[in-house]
């Protein structure tokens, strides 16, 4: 909508858009300046300590002394806690040049506390691109997201995954396996319908759309294909802006069957027909099961042009030791 500036409501709105920016612009300020004195103040303890022969046992109380001292001095602020923060964001982060002014102190303390270097890197490259809130990306950390993604690839892609993140560039680069619904609060011994599982992710959609990844558009639900007299209903219907694709996902809470393929298959094949328009890539199938047999998934595929993949679900937090110790496997055996 057009601002008439010569008019007094016109004055406000064009006030309210300065007043807005410059907020914007000084909380923009704020935070560049914080991260830069943090980094500043961790290169200074660090070069102390080298310069100064501190003996690595007597780091605590060196911090000890540094926190008591710049309390009295500049008030809160500097806890020892704090001050430890701040020389490993030196030492994780020792070039300036490599931190990024869209991420708060607040994203780098979460990202401090993921030890293994490569899990850092993908958090820190993906929560940039995706634009990631702290929960955000605590919660993708505690999902072990590039964990997951990590499981589906080599040696070679994993080290890729961890540099660029996850840009997606092919249609199966978008599959999470398994995905997790930790957030729909549905305790693992409850007994619950497809109806049901349908409804606690429309009733957390947004959620549900930050566990799908970047480029998902939520369509519709239960979406009706008629064939001649029958009615089939697709349970989610998403659209990938940037795979410029549609996304259909089916609900299972049982495991996964041939036919449940055969069927995807079909809803495919409606939509190339009747729902693409120029400009709209091939649509792609999710069967989102409790579980999956992958020697029939294998078979069951095999042959279709169409893109179906068959992923499991699971509503609890994934056992990160377990995970982890297979992300190594690969790393060293390939």
């Amino acid at each position: 909508m057009k601002i008439n500036k010569n008019t007094y409501s016109g004055l406000v709105e064009n006030i309210g858009i300065i007043l807005e920016k410059s907020r914007t612009n000084a909380i923009y300020s704020v935070n560049v300046e914080l991260v830069k004195a943090n980094w500043e103040i961790g290169r200074h303890i660090v070069e102390y300590e080298q310069k100064g022969n501190e003996r690595a046992e007597y780091g605590t109380e060196l911090l000890a002394k540094l926190s008591k001292d710049l309390k009295m001095r500049y008030g809160k602020g500097f806890g020892r806690r704090n001050l430890l923060d701040m020389r490993r964001f030196f030492i994780v982060y020792p070039i300036w040049q490599t931190l990024s002014a869209k991420l708060s102190w607040s994203h780098y303390i979460v990202l401090l506390s993921i030890s293994d270097e490569l899990s850092r890197k993908f958090y820190e490259n993906q929560g940039l691109q995706e634009n990631w809130s702290v929960r955000e990306l605590e919660r993708q950390i505690d999902s072990s997201l590039f964990e997951r993604l990590a499981l589906s690839r080599n040696k070679k892609g994993i080290l890729k995954l961890s540099k660029s993140g996850n840009a997606f560039v092919k249609p199966d680069e978008i599959i999470k396996d398994p995905y997790i619904l930790d957030f729909l609060k549905i305790p693992q011994q409850k007994q619950f319908t497809e109806k049901q599982l349908e409804q606690k992710i429309i009733d957390n959609l947004q959620l549900f759309l930050l566990e799908l990844g970047k480029g998902f558009a939520f369509i519709a639900r239960q979406y009706s294909i008629p064939l001649r007299n029958k009615h089939f209903r697709i349970d989610l219907v998403f659209y990938h802006r940037i795979l410029k694709c549609f996304v259909l996902i089916d609900l299972k809470i049982r495991p996964a069957k041939h036919t449940d393929i055969g069927q995807m298959n079909m809803y495919l094949n409606y939509f190339k027909t009747e729902e693409n328009v120029d400009g709209d890539n091939n649509p792609i199938g999710i069967i989102l099961t409790a579980e999956k047999d992958e020697v029939m998934v294998e078979y069951a595929t095999g042959g279709i042009t169409n893109k179906i993949f068959v992923s499991k679900y699971q509503l609890y937090l994934p056992d990160k030791t377990q995970i982890r110790n297979k992300i190594e496997s690969i790393i060293q055996n390939k």
